[in-house]
């Protein structure tokens, strides 16, 4: 997924603010339901992040258009680790890996069938 870096990614320098890479990984995340024609937060079961392990190698600057690519790394019964790269060009600027659990009424939960065939269509191997 692309992105454009735009003046309220940035703090005063016009370097993208740190927390903003988190956000590109979710709506990348987000995305990757759209694309498939599936809605999130059906029926009171949907994701929450559990952890969140990153890694900042270069800056993005205001204007910089930016890719975000996504891939599951594991899938358990109620989880999914995911890793998401963000590169400008060839240049890898963050990574992140972030474990999401699958909940509904907010305790966690097995995943349907047709969620874990959609994740497998990323599945790393």
């Amino acid at each position: 997924m692309q992105i454009r870096v735009y003046y309220e990614d940035t703090d005063a320098g016009g370097v993208v603010y740190h927390t903003n890479y988190i956000k590109y990984c979710e709506r990348a995340r987000s995305q990757m339901f759209f694309d498939d024609g599936k809605k999130l937060g059906e029926n009171n079961c949907h994701f929450v992040v559990k952890n969140i392990e990153a890694q900042y190698f270069k800056p993005a600057y205001l204007g910089d258009l930016i890719e975000v690519k996504s891939e599951i790394l594991e899938l358990k019964g109620a989880s999914v680790n995911v890793l998401h790269t963000i590169y400008r060009g060839e240049e890898k600027l963050f990574s992140a890996k972030i474990l999401i659990v699958f909940v509904s009424d907010f305790k966690p939960t097995k995943l349907p069938e047709d969620i874990r065939e959609f994740f497998n269509k990323y599945l790393s191997k």
